[in-house]
């Protein structure tokens, strides 16, 4: 395990001088930077060193705010488009496929030297309706399957450097979700989904992708055994995602290094891939204070584990938060809708530079 108690306590008082600072700085008008130590990395990218710091993309903000795309551009080595690889939109009608929103997406990142993530080829949620509505049988559902994998995941071949090939197949109870695809195809088709992405882009890491496993808990003991499982059976999964989705009125996840640890023992990597830690409504300091300690508790972590290669927060700014889908909450990512970084961003990025000076 790559921590140790020194280093740890560098990051936490990193981390509270930093939201210290920030405070005092917002009180008395002063310049957000001035949160970083002297002579220190001004921008998430240039701390992040060999952790990919990524953020979710969505459209049409990319092209219509130019603050949202400089900030993208500046601050992120890694991006994962927020919808527009998702099956609605990739498939929208039988074999008809429509990749322009995510080749837009991918073509941004790559102008700007920055990674893909793909988000997702099987998930139970953004199916168009043919696919959930058609009487299909198993031989024809499994064939559309894998039509649909092969296909999108052979278009972006050597772009995606990792996909979220499965996403949330367990529900809330730590088994198998009741899908279409359990229904109709069995628990097989989480192991043809990866055998199935792995021939049409090789070189691609592929991931199974959940929330609410960020610590030892039931769930994440069950995806342990499935892809310890899996692994045995000679299945290519290279990747366990840790979605990250937390709410500061919540309690924070135990025993989250050891999470991490026993998935890399597998052999696999971790990321932790759609991080946001939403508050209830109004947005206090004492909140954003306490959302800050919660991004870094996450980020220790993944930077105390050589195998946890990503942290990707998902979406950067509260303009464009998916999280005000939960009725009186938000304000869940760094930078409020104004595009003022908070306090949650200063300390992300003082645990990354305390981490590139150990």
């Amino acid at each position: 395990m790559g921590n140790n108690n020194e280093s740890g306590h560098v990051m936490r008082a990193a981390r509270r001088l930093a939201v210290g600072l920030v405070s005092a700085a917002l009180l008395i008008g002063a310049a957000g930077p001035a949160a970083v130590a002297d002579g220190g990395p001004t921008t998430l990218r240039a701390a992040s060193r060999n952790l990919l710091i990524g953020t979710a993309v969505g459209l049409p903000q990319l092209d219509t705010d130019p603050t949202y795309s400089q900030i993208l551009a500046t601050q992120f080595d890694s991006v994962t488009p927020e919808n527009a690889m998702k099956w609605d939109t990739t498939e929208p009608q039988p074999g008809v496929f429509n990749f322009a929103p995510a080749d837009h997406i991918v073509a941004f990142a790559k102008d700007h030297g920055q990674r893909v993530r793909g988000h997702t080829l099987v998930w139970h949620s953004q199916l168009p309706s043919w696919v959930t509505n058609g009487n299909w049988t198993p031989d024809q559902l499994r064939d559309i399957l894998r039509r649909h994998i092969m296909v999108e995941a052979g278009h972006f071949k050597g772009q995606v450097y990792a996909w979220d090939v499965v996403n949330e197949p367990l529900d809330d109870s730590a088994i198998l979700r009741d899908t279409i695809f359990l229904q109709k195809l069995g628990p097989g088709y989480i192991a043809d989904a990866f055998r199935w992405a792995h021939e049409a882009a090789p070189n691609a890491k592929l991931y199974i992708n959940d929330y609410n496993v960020e610590g030892i808990n039931a769930k994440s003991t069950a995806y342990y055994d499935l892809i310890k499982g899996l692994l045995a059976e000679g299945v290519p999964v290279s990747g366990f995602g840790i979605q990250g989705h937390l709410g500061i009125q919540y309690g924070f996840p135990d025993q989250i290094q050891a999470n991490i640890q026993r998935f890399v023992d597998l052999g696999l990597e971790v990321s932790f891939t759609e991080v946001d830690v939403r508050m209830p409504l109004p947005v206090t300091e004492a909140k954003l204070a306490t959302q800050a300690d919660y991004y870094s508790r996450l980020l220790e972590p993944c930077l105390a584990v050589k195998g946890c290669v990503g942290f990707t927060v998902w979406g950067f700014t509260d303009k464009y938060s998916w999280a005000t889908y939960f009725a009186g909450q938000g304000a869940a990512t760094i930078y409020d809708e104004n595009y003022n970084p908070k306090p949650a961003y200063w300390a992300v990025l003082a645990d990354l530079a305390a981490r590139g000076r150990r």
